[in-house]
């Protein structure tokens, strides 16, 4: 339940007062480790993780003015895939950085890459989880909006992204199939 007055102070109160982005730029959100994130072992459990990363894509997208297309619009953001690999633990009290990037399209979702950061000694930031998502846009009437049109609307240059090739073949690999299609749960 928290998680969603961390939501709500970052779109009401936190990314309008954060600088306006280019679709190509970084966001960088800050956050905090709280209580209510940590697991048996003291540190950030890794499920949070996910739930942090909704809120930093959140200022990110109101912040480069994607947010403001979608209700135009009446589109919604879905994750459909997501992997994260962690590095360091976050612990009890720690300041972090969200970093969020858009880094492009395929023929049917966005790709981008959040980074959870903290200073180092020398002050540059040091990574301590990284993942990338695989994002759909929805229309509220129902259906799918494909990239071609977000990216005309955003009024965006394509050639200002770019999947790693690595990424590209990670969200085919991880596809599940359509919702109009059979998906049984069979185990070989």
């Amino acid at each position: 339940m928290h998680m969603i007055f961390r939501t709500l102070s970052h779109l009401w109160f936190v990314a309008p007062r954060g600088p306006r982005l280019g679709y190509d730029e970084v966001s960088r959100s800050r956050f905090r480790v709280w209580p209510t994130d940590l697991d048996v072992l003291n540190h950030m459990n890794n499920g949070k993780y996910l739930s942090v990363m909704d809120v930093g894509r959140y200022d990110m997208i109101q912040r480069n003015g994607t947010l403001k297309v979608f209700k135009e619009q009446d589109w919604y953001p879905v994750v459909v895939g997501q992997t994260i690999s962690y590095r360091k633990s976050l612990n009890p009290w720690m300041r972090f950085w969200i970093e969020s990037k858009i880094i492009g399209f395929d023929d049917q979702a966005v790709y981008m890459e959040q980074r959870f950061v903290r200073p180092d000694a020398n002050g540059e930031f040091e990574i301590y989880a990284q993942a990338y998502v695989r994002g759909r846009i929805l229309k509220k009437s129902g259906g799918v909006v494909y990239p071609d049109e977000i990216i005309e609307k955003m009024g965006a240059d394509p050639a200002m992204f770019s999947v790693p090739e690595a990424i590209l073949a990670w969200g085919q690999a991880s596809r599940l199939p359509s919702t109009r299609a059979e998906a049984p749960s069979i185990w070989e």
